[in-house]
């Protein structure tokens, strides 16, 4: 493309001549990039389509020129933008080229180059850059597992990770312009913050969504958007209907155990082509397997997992009926917090547990070689037979386990009780989320 033609692009997307808009900030991701810039790696930030990898980078982008960056030393690129024609190393040579040509920046510029996985062979080019010290390197993607083995084989030790999700439960807050700094502020608005919550159990955690009024054409959009671009044209599927069909299931299954086998057979396909698109399916961050615990690695790995959605929105629009599965919703929402506490602490592993006799525990939290807490989630505990079920199975898992930290999330009951010798919390859902971002 010739020089003038990029830059006119590329204009639209940097701060060179005006500011740009950078959404509400998130304040965690801001913190967590600014730590991982100063060890001067290639940022590589990785998550699900949506889920504001691109204001992340803008803010991110912004707070350097605050600290003093000339914003002409900042480079942003969005390889989704469709004036883009061939995507390729030879592109992203003339973009460098025409960005040096115009600018002449004095410093080590900044790159950010957005939704990357767009640009054959994307992973050269960066080795290069990284190898002859010519930029930083930030760089975001909405595929985990090709991500990081297309630059593990050429930056092995070279590349820091980042993954942004959806809004989490405090974020969802501000977004909803609800803000405090400390729990006991939020004590004071308890009714608001129970009717915000059952609106993130129902609708998610996209930022789009959260902000708009048709969150439920813009979530239909988004599952539409992770078949077509995230599955069908990324690993070229030729069933279609099969691998729609799929995904509705697992989202309208959310929280439930699943084996592919029998899944397979209703489908009318083999058990290997199950594995595979369900492998599609994390990989593209529409979905997560949760493995049975096991001191025994093989009977993990033969053991059915659970199945959770990136976003409680997504499996509401797809096959959910909200009033009949808030609780299974619940459990959802407590995966993915979990989930975002393991990005960032990678010695920590999440399990469901259950015995012979099918007693089951929704959350084992195991850091390094210890088990640390043991999570039941129940929505109706005031149900006597319910809250009887829950709690035999957390104390027989706690003795099986070792673990002493027992915790129940409920709806709205918080109590301490001792059952059997041993300390159960019951803490509401809203409280726990709060207390643990």
């Amino acid at each position: 493309m010739e020089k003038n033609q990029l830059i006119k692009i590329l204009e639209d997307w940097n701060f060179w001549t005006k500011d740009i808009n950078v959404g509400i900030k998130r304040l965690s991701y801001l913190k967590r990039l600014k730590d991982l810039a100063d060890l001067r790696q290639v940022l590589l930030i990785t998550g699900p389509r949506r889920a504001g990898k691109s204001f992340i980078m803008r803010q991110f982008a912004q707070e350097l020129i605050s600290g003093g960056v000339d914003r002409r030393e900042i480079l942003i690129v969005n390889f989704e933008d469709p004036r883009f024609i061939k995507r390729d190393t030879v592109l992203l040579q003339e973009i460098f080229d025409a960005y040096l040509e115009n600018f002449a920046p004095k410093g080590k510029p900044y790159i950010f180059l957005d939704e990357i996985q767009e640009v054959a062979q994307w992973e050269k080019w960066v080795y290069t850059m990284r190898e002859l010290d010519k930029a930083h390197l930030i760089i975001s993607g909405s595929n985990a597992k090709l991500l990081g083995k297309e630059l593990a084989t050429l930056l092995t030790g070279r590349h820091l990770d980042m993954e942004v999700f959806p809004l989490d439960f405090r974020e969802f807050l501000d977004f909803n312009n609800l803000k405090a700094k400390e729990i006991s502020d939020f004590d004071q608005a308890e009714d608001k913050i129970k009717s915000l919550l059952r609106s993130y159990l129902e609708f998610g955690g996209f930022p789009e969504v959260t902000l708009s009024d048709k969150k439920k054409e813009i979530l239909i959009s988004y599952f539409e958007d992770i078949l077509e671009k995230d599955l069908i044209k990324r690993y070229k599927i030729r069933k279609l209907e099969k691998t729609k069909e799929m995904l509705r299931f697992y989202l309208s299954n959310v929280s439930c155990p699943v084996s592919f086998s029998p899944l397979g057979r209703n489908l009318g396909i083999s058990t290997a082509t199950v594995e595979k698109f369900s492998s599609y399916f994390q990989t593209a961050y529409s979905l997560f397997f949760l493995k049975r615990f096991s001191f025994k690695v093989k009977e993990q790995d033969r053991s059915q997992r659970k199945i959770y959605a990136v976003d409680t929105g997504l499996a509401n629009m797809v096959g959910f009926r909200f009033s009949e599965n808030v609780g299974k919703l619940a459990e959802n929402i407590v995966f993915l917090h979990l989930k975002k506490q393991q990005a960032i602490n990678p010695f920590l592993e999440i399990y469901y547990w259950k015995d012979e006799k099918q007693k089951e525990v929704d959350f084992m939290v195991k850091e390094r070689n210890q088990i640390k807490q043991l999570i039941q989630v129940c929505w109706d505990i005031v149900n006597f037979t319910t809250a009887k079920r829950e709690t035999s199975a957390l104390l027989l898992a706690s003795q099986k386990l070792k673990c002493d930290d027992l915790l129940v999330l409920t709806n709205e009951i918080e109590k301490e009780e001792k059952v059997k010798g041993k300390n159960i919390k019951f803490i509401p859902l809203w409280k726990w989320l709060l207390l643990k971002s």
